[in-house]
Parts: C-alpha cells; sequence; structure tokens
C-alpha cells in the first residue's frame, strides 16, 4: 500500500471506531444530575463508611438493560487523569462499577483524604452524552 492508501485506511478505521462509540453511547435530559447524598464534602470517616448515591432527572438501571434516560453509577476514588468519555468505564480500584442498580455501598480507605466523584454510565458502561457526573468531594479517613 501506498503512504497516501494507508493514512486514509488508518483514518478510515479510527473515523468508524468513533462513530461506532458515538452511536452506543445514551443521550442524557438537561436536567439529570448525579450526587451525594452522604457523606458530605469536607466529612471526616472512619476506614470503613456508607456511601449514598442520588440521583436527578434519569432513572437506574442495571448494566445491560437499555432503557433510556437510565444508568447506573459509577465511582471514582482519588483518580488522576481523565478518562475517554466515549468508551466503557474501566473497573479498577479508582473506578468501581455499580452495575446491579446499586445506589449505596460502603467502602474501605486508609487514613487521609480521598476524592470521590459519581459518573453514570449507560447499560454499555460508557458515559452519557452530556456526561452526567457529580461534583469532586472530599473525605477525611480518621
Amino acid at each position: 500500500m501506498r503512504k497516501t492508501q494507508t493514512y486514509l485506511f488508518l483514518l478510515t478505521c479510527l473515523t468508524t471506531g468513533w462513530i461506532a462509540a458515538q452511536n452506543l453511547a445514551s443521550s442524557a435530559p438537561e436536567n439529570a444530575g448525579v450526587y451525594f447524598i452522604e457523606p458530605a464534602d469536607g466529612a471526616e470517616v472512619t476506614s470503613t463508611f456508607t456511601i449514598k448515591f442520588g440521583l436527578r432527572g434519569m432513572g437506574v438501571a442495571p448494566a445491560g438493560v437499555n432503557v433510556e434516560n437510565t444508568g447506573h453509577h459509577h465511582l471514582l476514588v482519588d483518580l488522576e487523569g481523565d478518562l475517554d468519555m466515549m468508551q466503557p468505564l474501566p473497573a479498577s480500584d479508582q473506578v468501581r462499577h455499580f452495575g446491579k442498580g446499586q445506589t449505596e455501598t460502603q467502602i474501605t480507605l486508609p487514613a487521609g483524604e480521598h476524592q470521590l466523584r459519581l459518573v453514570l454510565g449507560n447499560y454499555l458502561h460508557i458515559p452519557h452524552v452530556p456526561p452526567v457526573m457529580s461534583t469532586v468531594i472530599t473525605v477525611k479517613v480518621k
């Protein structure tokens, strides 16, 4: 293949992948929002504590269930860097999935300050368009 053909082929592959990702993202209503019911920003907590997720303007559905204006929670813990908002959120200690439709959890963190954020994902764990994300809160583990 000549250079021009190779570049066009790569561009087509990248564009096709981007379009496919666009088609898998779900739209979110303008009034949608996700937030922490507890703990409050700046709260002092014990090493194991409860987090309650709040959601407005949308409903909760488990992963794999494709219903308009629904999604499930993902908890970001001390996440550094950016997420690719057009891809499924990766499962890790920093990106915790609640694909059964859970609206609260207990987590254990070491002593110190920690940053928490919620992101709603669609049936494929892909953030909505526009993303439904909470503000970052900080908790201090005693």
